[in-house]
């Protein structure tokens, strides 16, 4: 508390009444000097921390009169305030747009260093003496880093929050390059955010947000020191951009490390943990990628002895077995051969490598947590927000415009203005709530919607397909029912999913909004926790509903279970749902890469090319920096929103049901190494610099991983019981291919297939679902996927004993994988410490020297001026009770 209010007293110092029109300070004005990749004022000393951009209210007739007068005395008030904070103001017409003004914003030293004491920055006291032992594997990493010729490494430097009576301790090279131009610009954005413009009934405005927001200035950002394209010919300029785009943001670079200090330095710490987390993530998909490319190719070279195909495809064994249909009336009798090749694909999938990659995930992803809470910990001490005080966040222009009614701050005992009662918070709590489980619902409608296509499409494919396709057996082998059903189904679920993701996401602001969070952190979180539940529902639902509902509720051929009681459920192919899941993951998965990627491209691309050949259209004059950031696009309030949610997005398909798709976290390696370099050329190209702000972590998205996580032992340990066929196999394998269940002499594979299959006497077929089509030979059965006792039997079509010995595996299969899997997590998570001891013995030094330097150096000056004034007070003492001279 008396922090924010000694920053309320050095940042705003009086909040007085709106100065007189003749009491305003007003910018400098100058013309441009024809120095386009200038980033000083005219006088070439002092630098541009920021540039604030409005349209000449003289020159604007859209508004009304008393409008633009109204809009133009806030401008002129706030430009006044912050000329009476210290900053320094120059004023620029447009080249290309007269209408333009930019206004540039200095920060003097005098004002750096007040505020960085406010703001508690963190700034070098002395180099870094710590000695630090090379990695085994640096002469490896250096083979993919940026060339330290071209990017240098940055220093390091013992650091601690900046006191200006202990300047003389700070290492201060150069007074120009102590504060460098990412620091110089967050302290600059943080006075813009806080001086007034207006007082309107005993409230004050404040805040260039709230400016921007109502159109009294078009724009406000911080200035790119370059051209990315080229050095700048400015020799005063450092041309971190051109080097960043040329190092980091080329293609060319896709498989170089990122130079993070030198983005962190540029962009600020916000940025710099993006990057890292993304880059970090995506090593470790390495790993994880080559492990999935084992187990896929264990399953192509194990697929030729995998008995249970064969018999599929075995004319005396498959081609003998008649299969009973698969939907009512219109489908027909078929033959099991008919999927020998989806057999053959399921093979490569449904194996023992599988097994081994579902355990090997449970334990990466636990892995991969672990380790990065330790990188992360390393980047904030490197990048100095080991203990970031957060200043008081600055309240919402929307949820403040809402603040009418009064209440009591328990802990000021102050009165305060608030937009809502307790009750009206409920109210809008309850309402955001249930608006969230309707849409929610909503999703949950449109999966039920493609179910209801799957069902009623299967049963045109399944009556015309066959007839089309009459004569041309090679292509019947892959264009089953199933298969054109499943793709099919999966092409629209995409399109659909798509589609959803741009309403949702228009939903989830609005109900945001709505429910007014108070400032910007309060707004993301929230908004972060509504976007993660709709794509979660959206992306995963049609995979849940494959791989633990579809196959596993449809009765048997005599006695069947309708969907709305109407459709038919659908049942798996004779080889099971894990073939169609391995195919709705590719096409999600790789659709959704392909169309972010070229949605996150062109649309920047495209903006800023049409204002580009406009401006280029008008004009052919030299056009200054600050102009040439103008045109283009804004990063957007969320900033870097959109793509940590895309990632986490990604990180559950990867974790989630990897069990049913090996390739996926290589599908995911190759997404991510284009996503970094694409990411950091639409920032170093196609935007504007992002005001640097400070970061310590990934915030919120790192409780979402966890959850994930610990979800995705659970969804593989699933898969494989209840969607694979694996643990029917090794049932049969181990007790019903010998006796007393079988008779094989030995355990084998043998027989599989036709122990799977159970026996329907076609004339129990029920009139509504008898099939047209009549039935040929002397045959009087036919077959179906289940574990039921043939006709005949005193307890016909109910389960047998094998089903009940498959379904005890199961269950004894997930308790034991996810308790091993959670046992081996919770060892690895006790066992690797969050914080290294390396970067425990760097905070150490770090506190002892700030303790050495700035504390006892006051104590030694206390106590020296305290030796003074005991002197005087001994010598006083002395003359005071000395006897007098006789």
């Amino acid at each position: 508390f008396v922090k924010i209010l000694e920053l309320n007293q050095v940042i705003i110092p009086t909040y007085g009444t709106v100065p007189d029109q003749q009491n305003l300070h007003t910018a400098e004005w100058v013309d441009f000097d024809d120095k386009p990749d200038s980033l000083f004022f005219s006088d070439g000393q002092r630098r541009i921390d920021f540039v604030l951009v409005y349209e000449d209210e003289s020159k604007k007739i859209t508004h009304k009169r008393s409008d633009r007068k109204n809009h133009k005395r806030k401008r002129q008030v706030y430009e006044s305030n912050l000329i009476n904070n210290g900053l320094q103001l120059e004023a620029t017409r447009s080249v290309l747009d007269e209408k333009l003004i930019f206004v540039k914003v200095h920060a003097p030293w005098e004002v750096l260093c007040t505020y960085a004491e406010v703001m508690h920055i963190k700034l070098p006291l002395q180099h870094n003496d710590l000695k630090t032992r090379d990695s085994a594997f640096n002469w490896f990493s250096r083979l993919f880093r940026v060339d330290e010729n071209i990017i240098k490494p940055e220093q390091e430097f013992f650091t601690a929050p900046f006191q200006k009576e202990h300047l003389t301790n700070f290492y201060i090279h150069d007074k120009d390059t102590f504060f460098n131009p990412a620091t110089r610009s967050r302290i600059v954005h943080f006075i813009l955010s806080r001086v007034e413009y207006a007082t309107k009934n005993n409230v004050k405005k404040f805040g260039i947000n709230k400016l921007l927001d109502t159109g009294i200035y078009k724009a406000a950002f911080p200035l790119h020191d370059s051209n990315f394209k080229h050095l700048s010919t400015d020799p005063n300029c450092p041309n971190e951009r051109y080097l960043l785009y040329r190092e980091w943001a080329h293609p060319k670079n896709i498989f170089k490390l990122q130079p993070l200090d030198f983005i962190r330095k540029y962009y600020g710490e916000k940025i710099g943990i993006y990057f890292a987390w993304l880059g970090f993530y995506t090593n470790m998909l390495t790993v994880a990628a080559v492990v999935g490319v084992g187990c896929f190719l264990y399953g192509c070279l194990t697929k030729d002895n995998c008995t249970w195909s064969q018999e599929v495809c075995d004319p005396n064994i498959g081609g003998n077995i008649i299969m009973c249909p698969q939907c009512d009336k219109v489908c027909t009798y078929w033959n099991l051969t008919i999927t020998c090749e989806s057999s053959k694909k399921l093979c490569i999938f449904d194996s023992f490598g599988t097994l081994v990659f579902a355990v090997f995930m449970g334990i990466w992803v636990t892995l991969f947590l672990e380790f990065w809470k330790r990188r992360q910990a390393e980047l904030e001490y490197e990048w100095d927000t080991v203990e970031y005080l957060e200043q008081e966040e600055q309240i919402r222009p929307e949820y403040e415009a809402r603040c009418t009614h009064v209440v009591m701050n328990e802990i000021t005992q102050q009165e305060e203005h608030v937009p809502y009662t307790a009750c009206g918070k409920c109210i809008r709590m309850t309402f955001c709530t249930s608006a969230i489980f309707f849409w929610i619902l909503l999703i949950i409608a449109s999966v039920i919607g493609i179910i209801v296509y799957r069902l009623s499409v299967f049963l045109v494919f399944s009556a015309t397909l066959s007839q089309h396709l009459s004569g041309t057996e090679a292509i019947r082998k892959y264009l089953t029912p199933q298969t054109a059903t499943s793709v099919t189904a999966s092409v629209i679920s995409f399109v659909v999913i798509m589609i959803l993701n741009i309403i949702y996401e228009k939903v989830a602001i609005l109900i945001t909004d709505f429910e007014l969070p108070r400032t910007q952190t309060d707004y993301e979180n929230s908004l972060t926790t509504k976007m993660f539940l709709f794509q979660f529902v959206n992306y995963y639902s049609s995979c849940f509903y494959i791989a633990f509902f579809k196959g596993k509720f449809v009765g048997h051929p005599g006695n069947p279970v309708y969907w709305l009681g109407k459709y038919r459920n659908e049942e798996c192919d004779p080889g099971g749902c894990l073939l169609e899941l391995t195919t709705q993951l590719a096409i999600i998965v790789g659709g959704k890469a392909i169309w972010n990627n070229i949605q996150e491209v062109l649309l920047p691309l495209v903006k800023n090319l049409i204002g580009r050949y406009s401006a280029a259209a008008r004009s052919e004059k030299v056009v200054p920096r600050w102009e040439e950031d103008y045109h283009l696009q804004p990063i957007g309030k969320l900033g870097l929103f959109y793509e940590y949610l895309e990632m986490v997005i990604q990180f559950g398909f990867v974790t989630l049901f990897v069990a049913s798709f090996p390739l996926a976290p290589l599908l995911a390696l190759i997404n991510n190494m284009l996503e970094i370099r694409l990411d950091a050329w639409k920032l170093t190209t196609q935007f504007r610099r992002m005001v640097p702000q400070k970061a310590q972590d990934i915030g919120a998205w790192q409780p979402i991983l966890q959850g994930i996580a610990i979800l995705a032992v659970v969804t593989n340990a699933m898969i494989i019981a209840f969607t694979s066929d694996m643990i029917p196999r090794l049932v049969y394998y181990w007790s019903f291919s010998v006796p007393p269940y079988g008779s094989h002499s030995s355990h084998t594979m043998k027989g599989y297939i036709n122990s799977t299959l159970s026996i329907f006497n076609i004339s129990d077929f029920k009139n509504a679902s008898k099939p047209f089509s009549p039935w040929f030979g002397n045959q009087t059965t036919c077959r179906y996927r289940d574990l039921r006792y043939p006709p005949g039997h005193q307890h016909q079509y109910e389960h047998n004993i094998y089903y009940w010995h498959v379904i005890a595996a199961k269950l004894a299969f997930i308790i034991v994988m996810e308790h091993v899997i959670y046992f081996v997590k919770f060892i690895i998570s006790y066992a690797i410490p969050d914080v290294s001891q390396k970067t425990k013995s760097k905070v150490k030094r770090e506190k002892y020297l700030t303790q050495k330097l700035l504390h006892e150096n006051d104590l030694k000056v206390v106590k020296k001026n305290m030796g003074k004034i005991a002197d005087k007070v001994t010598k006083g003492a002395d003359s005071t009770f000395r006897p007098k001279a006789e």
